[in-house]
């Protein structure tokens, strides 16, 4: 498909994922508009950056106007702005920061699809590409929020897809394992932490460094999603990388029971069982 002169949109472009996405979009060509909350950033860069908080109705609608008004159409939506909640049990964070998380994690892609699609509609062509996860197909306990936000947008996105088919926009979902990136070191402490899960959220800390560190590089994920945009028949979900592909396809063939062990082995859970207080018996 025909790149030059197109522009692309990549929320949470600061850094990370969405950094290394905008980079890359623009070396294919692209003309591209990243964001984040504190707008510009120092230093040359081969984007332009626009200030956007995807939480809010009103900074969604000026950074898409101002957008259009520069270039008159968007041709691809990348949605990667999120957060996630460090290690914890799902009682210890309370409704107000489950809400948080939903707010930027899922409601502001649907913010950002409710800004860009009309204006996709009236040229009859788009793409949305949505930065999920394989949390969206597979469970992560001791991040149950993180992974239901996943999960919610791997839904929103396949229905999504179904509807704009029609105006000539297609839908895909990129499922990235674990990345290289500062996702850990900005992960939101959990604000109703219990005593009980002192040791368990210790283990799983340092276990999460672990995975991260050896993780793929941000490029890598960055090059699905140029794939998924510019392919002239995309699919609707893309594994990145290794690790990611051969999930999705456990995910897919592998007994539930299997499953089900090999994440409780891989996350060493029968040895969180061992940290947590013991309950005295009914005879004690």
């Amino acid at each position: 498909m025909k790149i030059e002169g197109r522009v692309a949109l990549v929320t949470g472009a600061s850094s990370g994922i969405g950094k290394a996405t905008a980079e890359r979009l623009a070396t294919a060509g692209y003309q591209v508009y990243g964001t984040s909350r504190r707008g510009a950033q120092a230093g040359q860069q081969l984007f332009e950056m626009v200030p956007l908080d995807v939480t809010s109705d009103e900074s969604v609608e000026t950074a898409v106007t101002e957008v259009i008004r520069l270039e008159r159409r968007i041709d691809l939506l990348v949605n990667n702005a999120g957060f996630g909640v460090a290690p914890a049990g799902a009682e210890e964070s309370s409704i107000e920061q489950a809400r948080s998380i939903f707010d930027t994690n899922f409601m502001g892609i649907v913010r950002m699809t409710r800004a860009v699609v009309p204006y996709m509609r009236q040229q009859r062509s788009g793409r949305i590409v949505n930065i999920g996860s394989v949390l969206g197909f597979l469970p992560m306990p001791y991040g149950a929020l993180y992974a239901a936000t996943k999960h919610a947008i791997e839904g929103y996105s396949e229905s999504l897809d179904h509807e704009l088919r029609t105006w000539g926009i297609r839908v895909s979902v990129i499922e990235p394992a674990y990345t290289k990136t500062r996702f850990d070191a900005n992960l939101l402490e959990p604000d109703s932490k219990l005593d009980e899960y002192r040791e368990v959220r210790a283990m799983l800390a340092n276990k999460v460094k672990e995975v991260i560190e050896a993780g793929d590089e941000p490029s890598a994920v960055a090059a699905v999603v140029l794939a998924a945009a510019s392919t002239t028949h995309p699919k609707l979900r893309y594994p990145a990388g290794g690790l990611a592909s051969r999930l999705r396809l456990l995910r897919r063939f592998a007994p539930a029971g299997l499953l089900d062990s090999a994440i409780r082995k891989d996350l060493g859970l029968d040895a969180v069982t061992a940290l947590l207080p013991r309950i005295p018996t009914l005879e004690e």
